[in-house]
């Protein structure tokens, strides 16, 4: 019943957030929503034109059909590991996620996810920079590292919202922060990452690297799997040796978040197969990338109700 009563509550806040003058981005299961970061070397661009913009789906050019340089809404899932290995780390980190809390706007809403050999919600959606601040403190060490279960609990949640919102598009992004390689989840890497890449979430990961730690040529794992799911889904990958410089990273985060441009097109790719389609966007500006999720699933035709002739 708990949940029932959040859910319920998280919904009237996210279709009652937008002010009376934004410009809502509404759409049918036809249109494609991008989620665009323009750099020029480490410095965001904004304030671009349509104009400049192109995209491809495939390799061929799509018609734009939405565009807008004020972000949509944002739902996002704060996660933080608590595992024994952040015993020392654990106060400047809480800090550092309660500054980043702070700056979210006040039509943004996020939810508060701690995981070590378990997950925890501490907080479900909401708006109330105070409740989040409050759930991040909360956080304790203790245990193993699974951080596959905590990001796939957090890509349901976010899923969740969505479908009960399906004509609104608000942006959806998880933030996670994690000291070392999956220990004890129960869901596997590949599951996850198919779950992440047939979301609309883009994933910010923040790896924290010990000082002590040698240097490697060989496989991180830990590593490839905070790149590859931040570079799937369109968000970034950071790797800090020191603690002291999370407040940084997640002013990053933020800024980026804070100057996206929202994209919208319908594919000229009529087959409801399911199949992966490749996106790039390009800017027609010198010196500047485009950062988006790298693809999509196709749609599938609806299911057929299966008729029993036998009764």
């Amino acid at each position: 019943m708990t949940r029932v009563v959040a859910l319920g509550a998280t919904l009237a806040l996210l279709v009652g957030a937008s002010p009376p003058d934004a410009q809502v981005f509404r759409v049918g299961t036809d249109v494609v929503s991008l989620n665009v970061t323009v750099t020029e070397g480490e410095t965001l661009v904004p304030g671009l034109e349509q104009a400049l913009f192109s995209v491809y789906e495939d390799g061929v050019q799509q018609d734009i059909t939405y565009f807008s340089r004020t972000p949509q809404p944002i739902a996002l899932s704060l996660l933080i590991d608590t595992s024994t290995s952040m015993e020392f780390k654990l106060g400047v980190a809480q800090e550092a996620a309660i500054g980043f809390a702070r700056r979210l706007n006040p039509t943004d809403a996020a939810q508060i996810i701690d995981f070590d050999s378990r997950h925890e919600i501490l907080q479900t959606f909401t708006a109330d920079k105070v409740l989040l601040e409050q759930a991040i403190r909360k956080t304790r060490v203790g245990g193993s590292t699974s951080l596959y279960n905590a990001i796939y609990v957090a890509l349901s949640e976010l899923k969740r919202v969505r479908a009960a919102t399906p004509d609104q598009v608000r942006r959806q992004a998880i933030v996670v922060l994690s000291d070392g390689e999956d220990t004890s989840s129960l869901i596997a890497y590949e599951d996850v990452l198919e779950s992440a890449k047939r979301s609309e979430t883009a994933v910010y990961a923040i790896g924290l690297r010990s000082k002590t730690d040698r240097p490697t040529r060989g496989f991180n794992e830990a590593e490839f799997v905070l790149r590859t799911l931040s570079q799937e889904t369109g968000g970034r990958p950071f790797f800090v040796e020191d603690v002291a410089q999370l407040p940084g990273i997640y002013q990053q985060i933020a800024d980026e978040l804070a100057n996206q441009y929202s994209i919208g097109y319908t594919s000229k790719n009529p087959k409801l197969d399911g199949a992966w389609r490749a996106l790039v966007v390009k800017v027609n500006r010198p010196n500047t990338a485009a950062r988006t999720k790298r693809g999509y699933f196709a749609p599938v035709p609806p299911k057929t109700p299966r008729l029993d002739f036998a009764k």
